[in-house]
């Protein structure tokens, strides 16, 4: 199933004010980019992602979070993040019944992630498929280089540097 109806399909379970404080925040973050990609992952957590992931959301019982993988690299100027703050690469932000959102803020964080992961898009393969929708990404993703292994250091290796270090020595 796509992303985007199991995302629907998760708003529309929560009928307290947890649906509509999601359905509000989703709305926000298409308002600034519409062509977000929304992913699937971790088995039911909604996650926007633009070069990399922006931020991702989870309704709990007494709050709802919306989490930016990147947030500690963010400006901040309007002290949006109020969670996880200690942490060297994530911050979130936490709702609880009644907490109004600071919409200005919270765009203003969502097109700072963009820009950061556009600067720096996340490392992917340009034919994976998403595990959800079934689909190629939109957006061509830059590929890291993989690093190979360091060879281990056998005892028949380091035999001949044995032999030069032993007759260095005489």
């Amino acid at each position: 199933m796509d992303a985007s109806k199991l995302i629907d399909q998760k708003i529309a379970s929560l009928r307290d004010w947890r649906g509509e404080l999601l359905r509000s925040l989703r709305q926000l973050i298409h308002e600034v980019d519409p062509t977000i990609a929304e992913e699937w992952k971790w088995m039911g957590t909604p996650v926007w992602n633009r070069d990399g992931i922006v931020c991702l959301a989870n309704a709990h019982t007494h709050h709802v979070k919306v989490t930016f993988p990147k947030g500690a690299k963010l400006p901040d100027p309007q002290r949006v993040f109020n969670a996880e703050l200690e942490g060297n690469a994530w911050r979130a932000i936490d709702w609880s019944q009644g907490d109004a959102i600071n919409v200005e803020g919270l765009k203003g964080l969502v097109r700072a992630a963009i820009a950061l992961n556009g600067a720096k898009p996340a490392a992917r393969k340009p034919d994976a498929i998403s595990s959800v929708s079934g689909k190629k990404p939109g957006t061509p993703q830059a590929i890291a280089k993989k690093k190979l292994p360091a060879k281990k250091k056998t005892a028949a290796s380091q035999a001949p540097a044995k032999k030069k270090l032993a007759a260095k020595k005489k």
